[in-house]
Order: structure tokens, then C-alpha cells, then sequence
């Protein structure tokens, strides 16, 4: 009996640490910023990504809404953004939010592509330090040349 109370001391001494630091490891956000160059409301073969476009992880309560985590960071050269999140932030609703887009022909956020919805806790069985969220984007001030040509193939190739 002794024995067995000991190796289930000696394995809880082991686990508990384990589980404990798996809540602490930071996640790491990625996701894609883009200039929707033909005013389509989402991705096409003429968009282009925006280097340097800042963009803001928040975590708020789930209870009132009030800003409980907040941090930002920038676009690289593909439009790609790498943002660490540090703790479990699993009672709260986070996003990855536009906050500005270097682009002078391209600042107008599309209101259904500006926030994306990005789960940050371990509580559900992710395991992955990883998290990817949806591509966001901001309209051009104007179509670019060509856009009308895009939606009218992409309205046909939908028959």
C-alpha cells in the first residue's frame, strides 16, 4: 500500500507542473491583412496584401465586454502578421482586429472582414500553440482597372 501512495505522489509531483505550464505557454496568432483592390467584399485573384498594416489581438469579458487583454503588431512583407498572446484567456471572446493600413489608396475597412473571431484557450483540446485566423481586409479608395472584367467571370463561372 505504501508503495502505491508513493508512486501516486511521485507521478501528481510530475503531472500537476506539466499541466500547469501548458496554461502558460503563449499562443501565437497568425493571420493575413489585404487591400481588396476591386471592392468584391472578399479575396480575388487581383488582391493584394498589405505590408506594415497594424493589427490588434483583444480578448474581452464574456460576462460585460470590458477589454481584458489587448496587444498589436505589424504586417511583414507578405501581409502576414505573427502575434504571441501570452496566457489561457478561455472565458473570454477574442478577435484579431484591424487597427490601420499604411496604404493611402487603401485605409477604408471592410466592415465584414475587419475583426476575426480567434479561440485562445487549451480548455477545448487544442494542442497547438498555433492559431490562424480568418484574412481581413480593406477596400481601395477605387476599383482597380480590370474589376470589371473579374466580377463579370466570376458571376459566369458560378452558373
Amino acid at each position: 500500500m505504501a508503495k502505491w501512495v508513493f508512486l501516486f505522489f511521485a507521478l501528481s509531483l510530475c503531472a500537476v507542473p506539466s499541466l500547469v505550464s501548458a496554461h502558460r505557454r503563449p499562443f501565437f496568432v497568425h493571420g493575413r491583412v489585404y487591400c481588396d483592390t476591386c471592392r468584391c467584399g472578399f479575396e480575388t485573384n487581383k488582391t493584394t496584401y498589405i505590408p506594415g498594416a497594424k493589427v490588434r489581438i483583444e480578448c474581452l469579458d464574456r460576462v460585460n465586454s470590458q477589454l481584458k487583454y489587448s496587444i498589436e503588431g505589424k504586417t511583414d512583407s507578405t501581409g502576414t502578421y505573427r502575434i504571441k498572446v501570452k496566457d489561457d484567456h478561455q472565458d473570454q471572446f477574442c478577435y484579431a482586429v484591424l487597427v490601420s493600413s499604411p496604404q493611402a489608396n487603401c485605409k477604408t475597412a471592410d466592415p465584414g472582414r475587419s475583426r476575426a473571431e480567434v479561440i485562445l484557450t487549451r480548455s477545448n483540446g487544442a494542442v497547438s500553440d498555433l492559431h490562424f485566423a480568418n484574412s481581413m481586409g480593406y477596400f481601395r479608395y477605387q476599383p482597380m482597372s480590370g474589376c470589371a472584367e473579374l466580377v463579370k467571370e466570376l458571376l459566369h463561372s458560378d452558373e
